[in-house]
């Protein structure tokens, strides 16, 4: 086929297989970072400011002796009454060095959360509000703001990493999934200056109600709940499907931000050694379908705060199976912390925790060359819980919703199998803003 003469402007490209996994670089050759879009503020004192605020909040007399939620008392039950975890606890805060810069917050100028209590109060505190759109920044991984140092301890990694620790940030953001499904977590569903629908939120997502589905007349726009609006859906048409018809054409399952494309990918490796390569069989949570990928090509992007949360399928074809795999939360990537962390950490960690996070993995047999295609759903810190609306031996159509993130960071992967030639387009390359439903490559038989 003569890509050259495809419509809509997209021009496709192949780029040969390469061993490593190292297709994330720029043109300089450095490794390309990114801060999940618009999940933390770029500015560090914007960041600080709301952790201030949000300490006051929970110190101040009249509230120190709030009781804790059940949820947090088990949690805090649980750290007091094993010692290990008591120990990791301390130790995952005693272990971010008290000589400057790290005896402050990563903006060097205020003091950190120092102690596994205060970290619980504000988690009390977190767990009964929904975001709000404050300084013109959002602060949408609330958690993330208070373990920012301690996740890139040892003891940080050695805690967050354990599936019991993780049983209880699961079921604490089980109480917090229950408030931002609530009537109540549409308060901040507002025109004022840190609503959602305020100057400062309608500048990130301008033309709301022309793109969205939702009823301006209506109190909080239409909208249920936070999660309501989270999940929100593109009217009818705003996100056409191109080339419907054409199975060599691959479109994009989430309106997201290219991370990285890899190729020659090994069915295991070293995923939390410097460059983060993929590890498939961990991946795919060791499935049996796994190393049919093994020397494949993986496709990453991940969703910004303000953008669409649904997936939708990149190919025709058929539901394979569909699977929920329990993982960590705050694991990041042991290259991204002490001696040198760096605060955005869990951001650059995106590729470790493809192989470790709580996930989706929904297998397609597609139709056309693609053949067998695993799309994952991988959620990032905070509640992230992933929904799939699909179903063994569903016949699906391009941009057919598979399911969807409810609040949380996100991103996604699209894995191909070696016997697949894959050419992305121009368009889709590291960091590019790419639509839903756009094409993002062809495919072929491998020669």
């Amino acid at each position: 086929m003569d890509f050259s003469k495809l419509q809509h402007g997209y021009s496709y490209r192949h780029h040969p297989h390469t061993h490593g996994n190292d297709h994330s670089r720029s043109n300089g050759g450095n490794l390309v970072k990114h801060r999940v879009g618009g999940w933390l503020p770029q500015n560090h004192d914007s960041l600080q400011r709301w952790l201030e605020k949000r300490i006051a909040y929970v110190e101040h007399p009249s509230r120190i002796n709030i009781p804790y939620h059940q949820v947090i008392q088990d949690f805090q039950r649980f750290i007091e009454t094993d010692p290990v975890v008591y120990m990791g606890f301390h130790q995952m805060f005693e272990q971010v060095p008290t000589k400057p810069p790290y005896d402050r917050d990563p903006t060097k100028k205020h003091p950190q959360v120092r102690n596994y209590k205060l970290m619980l109060m504000l988690f009390n505190h977190i767990i009964g509000t929904a975001p709000v759109y404050e300084d013109d920044d959002l602060v949408g991984f609330p958690i993330n703001a208070i373990l920012d140092w301690p996740m890139g301890t040892p003891a940080g990694m050695a805690m967050f990493s354990r599936p019991d620790v993780n049983d209880h940030f699961k079921a604490m953001f089980a109480v917090w999934a229950n408030f931002l499904s609530s009537e109540a977590s549409c308060s901040v569903l507002n025109d004022g200056p840190d609503g959602w629908f305020g100057p400062a939120a309608t500048a990130a997502i301008p033309n709301f109600a022309d793109i969205f589905v939702c009823e301006p007349a209506q109190p909080f726009y239409g909208f249920k709940s936070w999660d309501d609006f989270f999940t929100r859906k593109f009217r009818p048409d705003v996100r056409p499907v191109h080339f419907q018809d054409n199975d060599d054409i691959i479109s994009s399952a989430c309106e997201s931000t290219v991370y990285r494309i890899a190729y020659d990918v090994k069915e295991t490796d070293c995923f939390w050694l410097k460059g983060q390569s993929y590890s498939l069989s961990h991946m795919l949570h060791d499935d049996e379908y796994a190393s049919q990928f093994a020397g494949g090509t993986v496709y990453q992007a991940f969703l910004s705060a303000t953008k669409y949360h649904r997936w939708h399928a990149p190919v025709n074809g058929r539901i394979v199976r569909v699977l929920s795999v329990p993982g960590t939360y705050y694991a990041e990537s042991p290259y991204e912390g002490f001696p040198d962390p760096d605060a955005a950490g869990p951001n650059l960690s995106q590729a470790f925790i493809t192989a470790v996070a709580a996930r989706t993995i929904i297998y397609i047999q597609a139709d056309g060359p693609a053949g067998l295609v695993a799309f994952i759903a991988v959620g990032m810190a905070e509640v992230s819980t992933c929904e799939s609306t699909v179903r063994e031996g569903d016949t699906i159509r391009k941009g057919d919703e598979l399911g969807m993130f409810h609040f949380g960071g996100s991103t996604h992967c699209l894995i191909f199998r070696p016997e697949v030639r894959v050419s992305f387009s121009a368009e889709a390359h590291v960091e590019a803003d790419i639509k839903l439903n756009a094409p993002i490559a062809s495919v072929s038989a491998a020669a």
